[in-house]
């Protein structure tokens, strides 16, 4: 295997399962994982000066423009220089992926894709854990006990565009910032893209496109 720090992105929409495909990869091979939705949320509790200009942008029920994602995201990759990782939530649009683009080159690209019916119903079942940011399904990952987070015992909560009359806009909003982003990575010939329904599925396609860039952790400790 080629002993380069491996640069991979998961691509989909909200509910497609990014974050569990990413925690198994990271449990699997050992990228660091990251989430530019974590990174958000532990600058905006931490007040930091790009968490307070994003709360600008929140508190009027506003995406966080480009910018300000792609200082917070430079800033946390230039500290992982000699790390292999993965990005989960960025880029999301063409800016975001010629700003990445500018510190480094990216080798694998996976994006997901849902069945738009799918998409709806997951996300219309979703709560979440404000502080932790952790996320439930009352399909497939219910809390232990209803509308109570497992870890903390404080109330989950469900977002306002999670609601089933958000969705379908929040779904064209990613479909129309990510079609560029998904052409710029198809012409470069590092995207693949898998569909499904499942990610129990999908997670065998994810797991040999990985292998192909990085041995798996166990086949390293077999050494």
């Amino acid at each position: 295997m080629a002993s380069k720090l491996l640069r991979a992105v998961i691509l989909g929409p909200p509910g497609s399962g990014k974050g569990t495909v990413c925690e198994r990869i990271a449990q699997n091979f050992g990228l660091q994982h990251l989430s530019s939705g974590h990174f958000l949320r532990e600058n905006l509790k931490a007040s930091t000066e790009v968490g307070d200009t994003a709360k600008q942008y929140l508190d009027k029920g506003l995406l966080v423009p480009d910018h300000v994602i792609t200082r917070l995201m430079v800033s946390e990759l230039e500290t992982r220089s000699s790390q292999h990782w993965l990005l989960d939530g960025f880029p999301r649009t063409l800016v975001q992926a010629e700003a990445l683009d500018r510190i480094c080159d990216v080798d694998l690209v996976v994006s997901l894709n849902i069945p738009f019916e799918t998409l709806k119903d997951r996300l219309s079942r979703r709560w979440i854990h404000p502080s932790s940011g952790r996320v439930y399904n009352l399909d497939f990952n219910p809390p232990q006990v209803l509308g109570i987070d497992d870890i903390t015992g404080e109330p989950l909560v469900q977002q306002e565009d999670d609601k089933p009359e958000a969705v379908a806009a929040k779904l064209r909003r990613y479909k129309d910032a990510a079609k560029p982003v998904i052409e710029l990575y198809k012409s470069r010939g590092v995207l693949h893209q898998l569909s499904g329904t499942e990610t129990n599925k999908i997670w065998p396609y994810v797991y040999t496109l990985f292998s192909n860039k990085i041995t798996p952790i166990q086949s390293r400790a077999a050494y």
